[in-house]
Order: C-alpha cells, then structure tokens, then sequence
C-alpha cells in the first residue's frame, strides 16, 4: 500500500484563512443581530417616556440607566475606533447612537423632575462628559500604540458596562419592597438580556475578553430582571396612584 501524503502546508495554510474567514463572516452577522438587538435596548423605554410627556411628571421611573448608559456608549464608543481596537466598527455605531438617544432620554427626565432631582442629574451628566473628554485625551496624548490603549481603556469599558447593565438594580430593589413590575418596563429588561446573549457571543467568536466579561454578567442581570417580572407580575397594581416624591 502507498503511504498517504500529509497534506501540504499551502493545503493547511488555505483550510487556516477559509476557517479564519468563515469565522469573521459569522462573527460579522452576530454583530449585525447584536446591533439590530442593540437598537431595540435603546428604543424600549419609549413606551416609558410617552407616559412622561403624556403625565408631564417622571412620575416613579427612575433615571439611574439612562444616565448609566451615556457614560457606557461614550467609553464603548472609543474603545471601538479604530484608534483603540481594529475591526470594531458594529461597536462604534450603535454606541454612538446610544449615546446621543440617551443624553435626549435623561433631558426628558431633567425637564420632568422637580428641581433637587434636576441638580442631581446634571451634576452626573457634566461629571460623565468631562470624564469621558479627559480619558480620549490622556490615553490618545501619552499612549501611543494601539495595543497598549486596548488594554486601559478594556478595563475601564468593562466597569462601566456592568454599571449600566446593573443599574436597574434600584428598580429591582423597588419591585422586590413593593411587589410590583410598574416601574420596571418589561422590554427594558428583555432587551437587557438578549442584548447580553447576543454580545457574549459576538466576543467569543473572536476572543476579546473586554466584551465577554461585561456583556456575561449583563445576560445575568437581564435574566434576574425578568425572574422578578414573572414573580411580581400578578401582584402589580397597575391602576395605583403615581407618586412623584420617590428619590432617584
């Protein structure tokens, strides 16, 4: 018997870049889904800022993660330039558009809120933009690789991703001391968790554990959000009167 030929090493090298390619492609699609999923994380709370301008009241809505998420989008946003990390457009865009949808959803809350809660909320947003506009110029002005800004500015992205997926937390806290989901719109929390699912998975593909570890335990915080919906659900009164004198 003739032994069998091992295959060439332009034979593996091409099976290496059809692999290398196939993966890209499906990393490609799972961020298109993400951004799609992503789209709709950001638009779910327009159910909630209808009932605002319609009761010209925040009334028990809180604003912690619409403010939580300016400061993600920002960050996000610059870790997905290609300055910080190549191949990341999908991230760029779609923060870019959180961005600016939530700065408009937490003016609707700045216009809506009585004025001790207005000053809080500004102080936030001015502390998040001046943050933001230092971290871009330090890490672009002194750190002159790539390589290296990836690796500070990862760190930071994954903190203040788990903050804003966290952020609900309050909300949580509310639902558990009241036993009721009012105030904790469903399609924020469902889009919460795929977002995360979708994300993780996205991060997998091709490893990058700045994207894996946030956007895991943000598929928690999703989940947990949801356990509460259904237990909280039949106890909900969804007729009660609003009371605007909650704090934020």
């Amino acid at each position: 018997m003739e032994p069998t030929p091992s295959p060439s090493v332009n034979t593996l090298y091409s099976l290496d870049v059809v692999a290398m390619v196939n993966t890209n492609t499906i990393r490609t699609a799972v961020g298109i889904v993400g951004n799609v999923i992503s789209f709709g994380l950001f638009m779910s709370p327009v159910p909630t800022f209808i009932s605002i301008f319609k009761a010209k009241s925040v009334q028990n809505f809180k604003p912690d993660p619409y403010i939580a998420t300016i400061l993600n989008c920002g960050v996000w946003t610059f870790y997905g330039s290609p300055f910080v990390t190549p191949d990341n457009t999908l991230v760029i865009t779609i923060n870019g558009f959180g961005f600016f949808l939530e700065i408009f959803y937490t003016s609707v809350f700045f216009v809506y809120s009585a004025w001790n809660k207005r000053r809080k909320i500004m102080l936030i947003f001015l502390a998040e933009i001046i943050f933001i506009a230092l971290l871009v110029f330090l890490v672009m002005t002194f750190v002159h690789t790539p390589k290296e800004r990836k690796v500070i500015v990862g760190p930071i992205c994954i903190v203040f991703n788990i903050l804003m997926y966290f952020s609900p937390l309050t909300v949580m806290r509310q639902v558990i001391r009241t036993k009721s989901v009012k105030y904790m719109p469903f399609l924020l929390s469902f889009t919460n968790f795929a977002n995360g699912i979708v994300w993780t998975a996205y991060a997998l593909l091709k490893w990058d554990p700045f994207i894996v570890i946030p956007n895991g335990l943000g598929t928690l915080s999703g989940l947990t959000q949801l356990i509460l919906y259904v237990m909280y659900y039949r106890t909900t009164n969804w007729d009660e009167d609003d009371d605007d004198s909650a704090n934020i």
